[in-house]
């Protein structure tokens, strides 16, 4: 391409940056007055409202009053609402190494009045109520869990959620959005649930055995409910195609936290076909399943003999590899970071036929990204670091142990945990293949020695050096999100 034009391309580009960011700081000037001004009249009306007992102050004030009334401003208040609140909380979700600069453009960042706008706006009768109480559960059952806000709370957000819907759901009883949103909760949730149904068993040997098989069970069942408020929420979105394919997209997810990759095939596939999001990002989880299909299979045996797992390995190693071929034609988005990463990973297998431990790994290491280990079962959990012990691959050691230590801290393992994210901080090999392993491995292991009051100065530290030594990694933006929000609760904690 002519230097010229690369140049002049990189003018205009810049020019609408930066006319964009001017639109959305008069938008925001706009929507600030108006919910100022809007406070002003609120406090007026209730100073009319109070001195309307003496006829002299309501006839002084009859004049600022007439035409306004205290239920249309709360409509209007309503409707302001939403843009102002939406403004704040988007803002404060940004990078930080963003926000200081978008401060002192004049944009503000505060979550919590962001949040209490929106709410507002969601209880009011303005038309923009239904979609401030989506963006509110949007916030707390996809946003707050997928950056860590609330850091290993996984609860945080999930009552909020459930107290909405319960409000909601007799006014939208066949809502496709509503129905959802239930199937997102009931995913987060199954997991917390289950440490209280534990059963009493005589026998020491015999209570282990029970009650792995009812947490499986109960872990089974409450994603099942998932499952079901997301096919249910598919039917109701059949004339709403992007509806369809995020209902799609849950369901692949879930199927791969239950490690059932046929049918995480099956909704990846259409999705790959279907959406014009990514197929590139699709096509690499479609390929990942493609081998894993018939490579693993995991059910219940027995009870008193125990749990027992049944692995076949007669995976089509052929057609995954053309899948992955796949990836790099579907690669269009430069700028994407999901598609970058899907087709550096899609480059391995493309050279080389892919093995099913690799394949594996591979599924693990998406499960993990994008913050889904949490809400495996125990009993999936413990396959995986299985399946994880078998890779036996110099180029991917580093890989490994960050997902085993993820894996041992969803299980409870602090210890072990450690150990490995202690491996994958100084395993030097990962620069080569997977640079975003160190700076995740150092994040994981400040956050566990966070929750000890004994080694917080050593889990800040590495915190700051995820933040600071690193750069140019795969979703580094996400995890410096999940740093700031580790660090904003620790000043909480321990005020500076």
């Amino acid at each position: 391409m002519n230097p010229d034009f690369k140049v002049l391309m990189n003018h205009f580009e810049c020019f609408s940056y930066i006319k964009g960011g001017w639109i959305l700081r008069k938008a925001w000037k706009i929507y600030n007055k108006c919910y100022t001004d809007i406070n002003t009249l609120q406090e007026l009306c209730q100073k009319i409202t109070q001195a309307s007992l003496t006829s002299d102050a309501a006839n002084d004030n009859h004049i600022a009053a007439e035409g306004v009334t205290e239920d249309s401003l709360n409509r209007l208040k309503g409707a302001v609402s939403f843009g102002y609140g939406l403004f704040h909380l988007c803002i404060s979700m940004v990078p930080p190494n963003l926000l200081k600069i978008i401060n002192l453009l004049g944009f503000p960042g505060d979550r919590l009045q962001g949040l209490a706008s929106l709410m507002y706006a969601s209880e009011s009768k303005d038309m923009k109520a239904p979609l401030a109480t989506l963006a509110l559960l949007w916030y707390h059952t996809v946003v707050r869990p997928f950056f860590a806000l609330d850091g290993s709370d996984t609860k945080a957000g999930l009552q909020e959620a459930k107290d909405i819907l319960q409000k909601k759901e007799a006014a939208y009883p066949n809502s496709s959005l509503f129905m959802f949103f239930k199937g997102r909760i009931q995913r987060l949730e199954h997991k917390q649930q289950l440490y209280h149904l534990l059963i009493p068993v005589p026998t020491v040997e015999l209570s282990l055995i029970m009650n792995a098989v009812w947490v499986y069970l109960m872990a089974r069942c409450q994603i099942n409910s998932a499952l079901t408020s997301f096919h249910t929420a598919l039917e109701f979105a059949t004339d709403q195609r992007e509806i369809q394919h995020v209902c799609l997209y849950e369901i692949g997810w879930c199927s791969m936290i239950e490690m059932n990759f046929k049918d995480a095939f099956e909704s990846f596939e259409r999705l790959k076909n279907e959406s014009r999001w990514s197929q590139c990002y699709y096509a690499y989880l479609t390929a990942g399943k493609y081998h894993c299909v018939n490579t693993i299979c995991v059910s219940v045996c027995g009870l008193i003999d125990g749990l027992t797992v049944c692995q076949g390995a007669t995976g089509d190693v052929n057609g995954a590899q053309n899948v992955f071929k796949e990836v790099q034609k579907l690669f269009k988005r430069k700028n994407n970071q999901i598609e970058q990463f899907s087709v550096k990973k899609a480059d391995r297998f493309r050279k080389q036929k892919p093995t099913k431990e690799l394949c594996v790994l591979a599924s693990i290491e998406v499960l993990y990204l994008w913050k889904a280990l949490p809400n495996c079962s125990f009993t999936n959990l413990q396959h995986m670091s299985q399946a994880c012990q078998e890779v036996d691959d110099s180029a991917v050691v580093g890989l490994k142990n960050l997902l085993l230590g993820a894996i041992h801290k969803c299980l409870g393992n602090s210890e072990d945990a450690v150990q490995f994210f202690q491996r994958a901080v100084k395993d030097e090999l990962c620069r080569q293949h997977n640079l975003y392993i160190q700076p995740y491995a150092c994040y994981e292991l400040g956050c566990l020695l966070l929750e000890n009051p004994q080694t917080v100065p050593r889990g800040k530290s590495l915190l700051l050096q995820a933040k600071e030594e690193f750069t140019g990694y795969d979703f580094e933006n996400r995890l410096h999100v999940r740093i700031h929000a580790a660090l904003a609760s620790l000043r909480e904690v321990v005020p500076q």
